[in-house]
């Protein structure tokens, strides 16, 4: 298998319109491993595009709770389980998970409950082993370290480093800026980061029909510029750097010069620009 992070959505948010991205979820293949980093809207058929069977996935990893990054986590699990599923996945996220994973199985219980009388379907509700991320993991030859990072209102929201002794992987999560993450990163062969323009958020907020002046308030105070994220790889002598979870995203007006701009400011190696479906080797 060859080491590769398949961007599956790279917007910002949990909304779409037309012209827009999806948003956020990751397919990393890894030392041998298949690891599904988040689950947003449209990760199922994301994965199925990648050529990847649903039923192959070997991890699943939350950041946090925001519905962008795992409200298809549940329907993840029902599709698969059509499509053959039939052992546990463990699946590691913050506190709290667990009565999604519950909720979700009551949602849904007529269906379930059918199914595995009608269609002699295994126990659904084995199929997820939902573990509370801890600092450090060991999952099949890879070491995965979480840090905690700034993402307010919530507090359980995480950067992930997978790291094989040949190659480590960093994606940032939701967060500010914080200039931990160099030392998080550092040498990393891929940083994938969050990232926003700060124009892009005015833009976005003024058309909001939906929300209020809490909204631009949120994105500010919980998102990293695009100037800072070029900041953060250099100063961690990352080897390649992509932005994901990008605000604006779908907004014509704001293009892929105006992130160019931002990040190489700071940044003179390598980047992508990150797009649904991309496919990053590493």
């Amino acid at each position: 298998m060859t080491d590769t992070l398949a961007l599956l959505g790279v917007k910002g948010g949990p909304a779409i319109r037309p012209g827009s991205n999806m948003p956020t979820s990751m397919l990393l293949k890894l030392g041998g491993k298949t690891i599904l980093i988040d689950a947003g809207l449209g990760v199922t058929r994301g994965i199925c595009d990648q050529g990847v069977a649903l039923t192959e996935i070997d991890l699943i990893v939350i950041t946090h709770l925001h519905s962008d990054h795992y409200l298809e986590l549940g329907p993840f699990f029902h599709t698969a389980w059509t499509a053959g599923l039939n052992r546990t996945i463990p699946v590691i996220g913050p506190k709290g998970l667990d009565a999604y994973w519950a909720g979700f199985q009551a949602s849904m219980a007529f269906d379930i409950d059918l199914r595995m009388r009608d269609e002699g379907r295994c126990d659904f509700s084995s199929l997820a082993d939902i573990q509370v991320i801890q600092d450090e993991t060991a999952f099949g030859g890879i070491a995965i370290s979480s840090m905690r990072n700034i993402h307010p209102p919530i507090t359980d929201t995480f950067a992930l480093r997978f790291d094989t002794g040949e190659k480590g992987v960093v994606v940032s999560g939701d967060t500010a800026y914080m200039p931990e993450m160099a030392t998080f990163a550092h040498g990393a062969d891929l940083l994938i980061h969050e990232a926003m323009l700060r124009e892009g958020v005015e833009a976005l907020c003024a058309r909001m029909t939906n929300g209020d002046a809490r909204l631009r308030t949120h994105i500010l105070r919980s998102h990293t510029d695009a100037a800072d994220v070029g900041r953060i790889a250099k100063d961690a002598g990352v080897k390649q750097l992509a932005i994901n979870h990008m605000v604006p995203d779908g907004d014509p007006d704001f293009t892929e010069q105006h992130w160019q701009v931002e990040v190489r400011k700071h940044w003179d190696g390598p980047f992508l620009l990150g797009q649904d479906g991309m496919v990053i080797p590493i």
